[in-house]
């Protein structure tokens, strides 16, 4: 039976003549960081200070186990999950290999070896820099050179992410002994045959003995199957009838089936390998209609409106991630009511950990491959490379039901036609080889129960342009970047990849991350920690066409900074999902960060949930109520109900004003379908008619707010409220009209959570907020920490 050994321990770090101790898997800030050399570049601006790293070479060494040597197995490898990236691996001085892809694994026959193992990491640049001096410039959104390298795109920095180029073996490493012959490959694919669920196992296994007869027995669902395999192929398929279906989160249970395949020499069991499935359909329905071009997930039959969140990597040294983070961020989005996860291109293809608890918790993935925003060459050594680690991830993925898309890239082709690359490129090649021809290749050969797309945004083909609206895929960035949120609402498009507005982090997470500063928007640390370009700028221009800037006051500009994310958020997906199913899903730019920064995501680089998170949960529940506008100039509240079931009942309509008066009131009875949108007219009357006026619908304890005015127009009372202790957090009472209240826990106690987000409340109603891991609860502490809308005169 195969024997494998870990060997994460023992390993150290060449540095300055010294070795200093290593964790494997890691990487070489990390082990830097442990022994004192380097300050945490997570704080203050020491991102700058440790620059140098990613201009070095890098060894890590340890002894092979003699017991490798000894070893009764007629073959040993040495096998390398991941290595971050280009490196030269010896033994005892001999060279084993040479490798230049992060997103690899590696094998290397070792066998009755023994001695020094060293892996020799050179710098990532003097190698990215080598593959552009031969292959000439090619154009990207940024100036650092990681389109001419496999690796982690952003380990080079981005609008939300530190530069800190690093390496290391990044993904555990171990020795494999074995005899006769092991399973060097198995590819299942999953399907459902009229109620039966099918698991056709493609199998190459590796030999010492190629005379050997062998065996393989299968099981999955009380179902067994033996084949005998000549050669390095075969192939066992089996049938587990009235299969039980995987459903996204949301729409039904996720079964998971273990598959056991196991490789047989007569009765000596060889090798094993052991997974999990789930039985379900996916397919991409793109055809036209009067529209345009649809995109829309259809999942064991049922069409979908994706309630989705973008992905980066969870640390900016992916080592650090363990199972138990994956498990709580990706719960987090799961409680949020995401069921659709988008693996940006900038990243990885991440662990096993991610897609199992994707698995677990029902939450669709969708999978880029990892190529963002830059010209990528096509010619050697990049072409080969990115075709064996497509094949091999293609393959390692697929048992996950979770998976559901694989994407070509992220933003190369809209990058192609309007980031002026055509002309810079003059006929080099960049990257649409590999996304019109290779990868759809690939995954057609090896995936063929996934659809593909070339890239994200993408309209279909080079007949629309790439970021049609109207076609397929669709990035809304003019909205942030020079628009006015409200500017969401004057399109439909099919299905929105990306969009997001920007905050910065909580206020704890930004006290750990700039100790002793004097926090202002525009302080050193602050502006180091904002990354995109005009950032702060666009920031404040969010701001001003709403709000009275609150200048000198920082916990002000925090708070409405972070009022501004979460509605312009609603704005986005209030409208589209409205319009279901003509635009048929969202995609939030983004759910996580990777380090404490001022950016787009829902939840910080500390794990905290600033208020975007909590207006997640609303926004993206089964049932929701918006006020849009309708093409005759009226007002509609749209009852978008996403349940399996129809949702009948009666809405409520109150026009009202600030000072709490109820100037009108009216009652509407409806029926909106299971997965339907049901637009009910607001009566002229009830509509709003200025800023001291607003609009409240209501149905089953769902609410929609219509302000027809910018706040800083409208007239606010003082806002006037009771707090009290209640158990598990605390009592809030308005007095008057108390427009999105917040209550910051973190100013309570750095570990302090608190159970919901932004809440406006009417005068005469309460709300308990829970707060968990809150020492020494206070009343008078919980009021300062209480923030809501105020008059802006």
């Amino acid at each position: 039976m195969l024997e494998a050994t870990p060997l994460d321990h023992g390993w150290n770090l060449r540095h300055e003549g010294a070795a200093l101790p290593a964790a494997v898997p890691g990487c070489v800030h990390t082990d830097l960081l442990a022994a004192g050399a380097i300050p945490d570049p997570f704080l203050g601006r020491n991102e700058t200070d440790v620059a140098w790293v990613g201009r070095r070479e890098w060894t890590y060494e340890r002894d092979l186990d003699l017991t490798a040597a000894r070893s009764p197995h007629e073959q040993t490898d040495l096998v390398f999950d991941g290595l971050d990236t280009v490196a030269e691996i010896r033994l005892d001085g001999r060279l084993l290999g040479r490798v230049r892809n992060m997103h690899r694994a590696y094998r290397f026959d070792v066998t009755g070896l023994t001695g020094r193992l060293t892996v020799r990491f050179a710098s990532a640049y003097t190698e990215a820099e080598a593959v552009r001096g031969t292959l000439g410039e090619r154009p990207g959104a940024y100036a650092e050179p990681y389109q001419y390298l496999r690796k982690m795109a952003c380990s080079f920095g981005w609008d939300w992410g530190p530069t800190l180029v690093t390496a290391g073996i990044w993904r555990p490493v171990r020795l494999e002994h074995w005899s006769t012959a092991r399973l060097a490959r198995v590819r299942p694919l999953v399907t459902v045959e009229d109620g039966t669920g099918v698991v056709e196992l493609h199998l190459d296994v590796e030999r010492t003995r190629v005379e050997a007869d062998l065996t393989v027995e299968a099981r999955v669902g009380g179902t067994v199957a033996r084949a005998r395999l000549d050669g390095a192929r075969g192939v066992v398929r089996l049938r587990v009838p009235q299969a039980a279906l995987w459903w996204p989160r949301g729409y039904g249970a996720q079964p998971l089936y273990d598959v056991e395949v196991t490789l047989l020499h007569g009765a000596d069991r060889l090798d094993v390998w052991r997974r999990r499935v789930g039985f379900r359909t996916v397919r991409l329905d793109t055809s036209a209609d009067a529209h345009g071009t649809g995109f829309t997930l259809v999942v064991n039959g049922e069409r979908l409106f994706a309630r989705g969140v973008n992905w980066i990597p969870d640390d900016v040294f992916p080592s650090r991630i363990t199972r138990e983070r994956y498990r709580e961020r990706l719960g987090q989005a799961a409680a949020a009511g995401v069921d659709l996860v988008r693996v940006w291109g900038g990243g990885i293809y991440e662990s096993e950990d991610f897609y199992d608890a994707c698995d677990d918790l029902g939450l669709l993935v969708w999978q880029d491959f990892p190529f963002a925003c830059a010209a990528y060459p096509e010619e050697q050594p990049l072409r080969g490379e990115v075709e064996a680690e497509a094949r091999e991830n293609v393959v390692r993925l697929m048992p996950h039901p979770s998976l559901v898309l694989w994407n070509g890239n992220n933003e190369n082709l809209w990058g192609f036609r309007d980031w002026d690359w055509e002309r810079r490129l003059a006929g080099d090649s960049w990257g649409e080889g590999y996304y019109l021809g290779v990868l759809p290749r690939i995954v057609a050969e090896l995936d063929p129960t996934r659809p593909y797309t070339a890239g994200s945004p993408w309209s279909g083909s080079w007949r629309h342009h790439p970021n049609e609206p109207a076609h397929g895929t669709h990035h809304s960035w003019e909205v942030w970047n020079r628009e006015d949120y409200a500017d969401y609402r004057l399109s439909v498009p099919r299905f929105v990849a990306e969009f997001g507005w920007q905050a910065p982090p909580a206020y704890a997470t930004l006290r750990r991350a700039l100790p002793g500063e004097e926090l202002a928007p525009g302080s050193p640390g602050m502006l180091h920690h904002q990354k995109a370009d005009d950032g702060n700028g666009k920031l404040r221009r969010g701001l001003e066409r709403h709000f009275v800037l609150p200048e000198g006051d920082f916990d002000r500009w925090h708070y409405l900074t972070q009022v501004n994310q979460a509605r312009a958020i609603a704005a986005g997906i209030e409208h589209w999902r409205s319009h279901w199913p003509v635009c048929a899903g969202t995609v939030v730019w983004q759910l996580n960060d990777c380090w404490p920064v001022t950016s787009w995501a829902a939840i910080d680089g500390d794990g905290r949930e600033k208020p975007l998170y909590h207006e997640l949960r609303r926004l993206y529940a089964d049932r929701l109520l918006t006020v849009r506008e309708e093409p005759d100039g009226g007002l509609a509240v749209a009852i978008v109900n996403q349940a399996g079931e129809a949702w009948t009942g009666a809405l409520a309509l109150r026009r009202m004003s600030v000072e709490g008066d109820v100037l009108g009131v009216a009652e509407v009875p409806f029926t909106a379908g299971r997965r339907a949108v049901e637009p009910v007219p607001v009566p002229r009357e009830l509509v709003p008619g200025g800023p001291k006026e607003f609009l409240v619908a209501e149905a089953d304890g769902v609410r929609a707010w219509r302000f027809p005015a910018p706040d800083r127009e409208i007239p606010y009372p003082r806002p006037d409220f009771e707090v009290a202790l209640a158990p598990g957090g605390i009592e809030v009472t308005a007095r008057t009209l108390v427009r999105d209240l917040l209550l910051q826990a973190d100013r309570l106690d750095p570990a302090a959570r608190a159970d919901r987000g932004l809440v406006t409340l009417l005068p005469g109603e309460r709300v308990t907020i829970g707060v968990r891991d809150w020492e020494n609860p206070d009343a008078a502490a919980a009021r300062a920490a209480l923030y809501c809308m105020e008059p802006s005169r």
